[in-house]
């Protein structure tokens, strides 16, 4: 089911150009109840709204059967939008007052770009008789969406309908309200409707001045039938006196054009008067009486189309450089159900060409002021105005693709700064409340441009919102600590840590993140080694736990704490870790004994205990591929190993990785162990001498002296 409802599915639907001005209070204006102000306060319960219209009794007995359990099913699943047009219909069909208000108020609060169902709203209160309530609804409805040209033009019957049009205040406030149309929606490629309703009201009125006005906005817009308007224009020009259709000024202008055009054709025939030619002083010509003769009429129609033909193809260009996005673009209304990828390229790419067309504008509008030109610093403006009313137009359809949000954000930056917190604001508030990742931006623009605050209430709503977001709770200890707080950044890590204990993964990583807090801005590194044991006592097979302990050992005075660091990696060799791990723990283990051990003693047992851990990989390993089922097929592959090596082996001695384990040696006893160990230490640090040999072929680099 579409999100309009009814009639309203395929019809085309879009927002306000103003960043600022009309989406403010959007949301704020809908009518609260102590259940939504619960909500605010973290409660999962969905929003709700009522009110009661004035002189209004509320409807004695219960809700209707059925309402409280679909009810129910909105507020377990706010995001199931079948749930909420089941109760909606619900309502609707019951004829309850009070529960379409509360449904309504709920649903809109949640999804206020569905028009239909603001126009739904309004008829309710209007058939009820409530008219003053029916117009705040489509108020509210058209600061959530004001480029609906359907909304603007629903208003509007409503007034034609209510208002005394007799009464001088009703037809001005018609007008006022057609001209707030027009300059929030009147920009749109579809917004044809609204333009023809108000030129044919005010020819209704009597007001032929006002109509060419109308039709003379239109003439600079790109829209859809902008042929049809340029027509009617004509029409109108051409079937009424010049002094009838134009304002006095601009036929004041018109009427001096062609005395002018006359005087010059007269001279250029030399048929001029001498009565003409030389009038005596303070001799005024003669009066027309105020009426102008057919052919002055014919003339100055004439002047009036070549002006307004010119902006007709300009305006005709305009249109067909857009004809081809405009067409590509099939569901220009809000809906739930996901574009398809065809229908988001089209509009990534409509609105590409259209930042790039305000950017041609732009550089050309700088050219032109040096210059003194005001036509390019106009179309600047209006390039400018055309991209965010794209932008408004694509944030119906696409509400909740994040992508262009952000891509709007990107455009408004040099902008400034409001008009980019507002777009943050809509998106993260209304139409993503559950998408981390753009609140993150918005606190991230907030900390940079030094609204710490705000900064932090973002951050601490959407963790209200979608709990237990590691990387929600790490920008928050971010903040806090970018900003001096380092109480508060060690508490939220504290208390992170304290709560996923029945996560031991989800555990370690944080008591990490708390250990490294401690040693490094803390510098205590006994309570990190503290937070880095328990962790270890509740997940002791976590590798990640004991590295961070055997590096939080390592960075203290070795020669005090020799022992710790021992004591670490023998702790890691007896955890139930993987094979693979104990051995890079053995690894570094014997590198600290060689590096800083303090008797040779300690330097053999840990190598004895290295490959001890070694033999047994690599038993398990041979075990797992079957290499020990063909003996000959094993010593044919040493004996051809062994002729490669002799062949191809370099002078000097290969660097040999720490998990090789040399050649077995005869004995068990000391000197057996000492003169295995002196193996692997020439093989693990005597191919240091073979740096001799590429230093010297350096000269190669330099011709022979």
């Amino acid at each position: 089911m579409a999100a309009e409802g009814e009639e309203d599915l395929g019809k085309r639907e879009h927002t306000n150009p103003s960043v600022t001005e009309l989406y403010e209070p959007e949301v704020a204006d809908l009518p609260r109840s102590d259940d939504q102000a619960s909500a605010d306060g973290g409660d999962t319960g969905i929003p709700t709204a009522s009110y009661t219209a004035e002189g209004e009794e509320e409807e004695e007995g219960d809700m209707p059967a059925d309402f409280q359990r679909l009810w129910k099913l909105t507020s377990d699943n706010p995001q199931d939008f079948n749930s909420w047009t089941d109760l909606l219909q619900y309502c609707e069909q019951e004829g309850h007052m009070r529960a379409c208000r509360q449904a309504l108020n709920a649903f809109l609060l949640r999804y206020p770009l569905c028009y239909g169902y603001w126009k739904k709203f309004a008829d309710l209160e209007r058939r009820a008789g409530h008219v003053d309530k029916a117009e705040e609804v489509c108020e509210q409805g058209l600061k959530a969406i004001p480029l609906s040209v359907d909304l603007w033009i629903h208003y509007i019957n409503l007034l034609l309908g209510t208002l005394n049009m007799n009464l001088p205040e009703s037809t001005q406030r018609i007008r006022s309200v057609f001209e707030e149309a027009v300059a929030a929606a009147g920009w749109d490629f579809h917004s044809d409707r609204l333009w023809d309703l108000y030129a044919e009201w005010e020819k209704e009125q009597g007001n032929l001045n006002f109509m060419t006005g109308v039709y003379d906005q239109v003439l600079r817009v790109p829209t859809q039938l902008y042929n049809t308007h340029y027509e009617k224009l004509k029409t109108h020009l051409t079937s009424h006196p010049p002094q009838d259709v134009l304002s006095p000024e601009e036929y004041g202008k018109v009427r001096n054009e062609y005395k002018q055009s006359q005087i010059q054709a007269k001279k250029e025939s030399s048929d001029i008067s001498a009565e003409e030619e030389e009038r005596p002083p303070g001799e005024e010509e003669s009066a027309d009486n105020g009426k102008d003769s057919e052919e002055a009429v014919q003339k100055m129609q004439e002047l009036l189309m070549i002006s307004r033909e010119e902006l007709y193809q300009h305006n005709e260009t305009e249109v067909r450089k857009r004809w081809n996005f405009e067409d590509a673009i099939k569901r220009p209304y809000f809906h739930v159900k996901p574009l398809d990828r065809a229908q988001l390229k089209a509009w990534q790419s409509y609105l590409d060409w259209e930042i790039a067309e305000a950017e041609t504008a732009a550089l050309n509008a700088e050219g032109a002021a040096v210059e003194g030109h005001e036509g390019s610093v106009q179309e600047c403006v209006a390039g400018h105005k055309r991209v965010l009313i794209l932008f408004e137009r694509c944030l119906i359809a696409c509400a909740l693709y994040e992508e262009f949000w952000n891509k709007y954000v990107l455009y408004l930056a040099p902008h400034g700064l409001g008009e980019v917190r507002e777009v943050y604001r809509r998106a993260c508030e209304i139409h993503l409340p559950y998408k981390h990742s753009i609140h993150l931006h918005w606190a991230s623009f907030e900390e940079k441009h030094g609204n710490i605050t705000e900064a932090q209430r973002i951050l601490g709503s959407l963790e209200m919102t979608v709990p237990g977001l590691a990387a929600v709770r790490l920008r928050r200890v971010g903040l806090e600590r970018r900003t001096g707080h380092l109480v508060a950044a060690e508490a939220l890590l504290k208390e992170t840590v304290e709560k996923s204990k029945d996560n031991p993964q989800l555990h370690a990583f944080f008591s990490i993140k708390l250990a490294r807090f401690l040693h490094k801005l803390c510098k205590s590194p006994s309570r990190a080694r503290t937070v880095l044991q328990e962790a270890i006592e509740l997940s002791p097979d976590n590798g990640r736990l004991y590295q961070n302990l055997l590096e939080l050992e390592m960075s203290g005075d070795l020669r005090a704490n020799g022992g710790a660091v021992l004591q670490c990696v023998a702790k890691a060799l007896a955890a139930p870790l993987s094979p693979k791990t104990k051995i890079l723990f053995s690894q570094r283990g014997l590198q600290f004994a060689e590096d800083f051990g303090t008797t040779v003693q300690s330097v053999l047992s840990m190598y004895e205990e290295h490959q001890k851990l070694l033999k047994e990989h690599d038993a398990k390993r041979q075990a797992e591929n079957g290499d020990n089922d063909d003996p000959e097929k094993m010593s044919k592959m040493d004996d051809s190993s062994a002729l490669t090596v002799q062949q191809t082996a370099p002078p000097t001695m290969p660097h040999v990785p720490m998990t090789t384990p040399p050649p077995s040696m005869m004995g068990g006893d000391t000197s057996g162990s000492y003169g295995s160990y002196g193996s692997w230490y020439q093989q693990q640090y005597g191919g240091y001498g073979s740096y001799q040999n590429p230093w010297n072929q350096y000269n190669q680099y330099y011709p022979p002296s």
